[in-house]
């Protein structure tokens, strides 16, 4: 059983989580943080040892609830095509997936990081690692299972899978254009199609 303060710790993360993705960690003020909360800044420093920890453990919850959604949808039955086309999919409606997470989280604190927390800009990087693993070993069984052709290793091919992905994500947000990310999507699958299935 979870005691009381762990509770208000967890409650904390969630809240504030999707406040430091939108609005970065400069831009978040202890004001914002106390407003969404309903509590005093005692309060949360009570939980947290200073700003930086909460905005990390924020990140950490963020990027933990993508990964998991990842792993569901990697997860699904079928074959190693199966799975790269549910992953498709799942980014096609990102933006919906995203909405109360206050936006992508690597995107945002990935790019709000580089020059002004190292420590989340390094979590950021860490998570991309671990996406990009994830879309790997997918790929790594269907080559096995001499279900896919790949023209590099499955690392590689997975590094650009998801970078063109994330290119796509950058521009719709930028913009607020969905079509960025949903166009993206139907090409990558016709390049699934025609370049890697076998």
């Amino acid at each position: 059983m979870t005691t009381k303060a762990e509770r208000t710790t967890a409650y904390i993360i969630e809240t504030v989580a999707p406040i430091f993705n939108k609005l970065g960690y400069i831009g978040t003020s202890m004001s914002d943080l106390t407003e969404a909360t309903g509590l005093t800044k005692g309060a949360i420093y009570g939980n947290f040892e200073n700003k930086e920890a909460l905005a990390l453990s924020a990140f950490e919850f963020s990027s933990k609830k993508l990964l998991a959604k990842l792993d569901e949808v990697l997860s699904t039955e079928g074959s190693s095509l199966d799975k790269i086309f549910a992953l498709t999919e799942f980014y096609r409606h990102y933006d919906t997936f995203t909405n109360d997470l206050g936006g992508c989280p690597i995107l945002n604190t990935g790019v709000d990081a580089q020059n002004n927390n190292r420590l989340l800009a390094a979590a950021s990087k860490e998570a991309i690692k671990e996406i990009e693993g994830r879309i790997a070993l997918v790929l790594e069984n269907g080559t096995k299972s001499n279900e896919l052709k790949l023209p590099v290793t499955p690392l590689q091919f997975a590094k650009q899978f998801y970078t063109m992905i994330q290119g796509a994500i950058a521009m719709s947000t930028i913009t607020r254009d969905r079509k960025y990310l949903v166009n993206t999507i139907a090409y990558l699958e016709v390049l699934v199609k025609k370049e890697i299935k076998k």
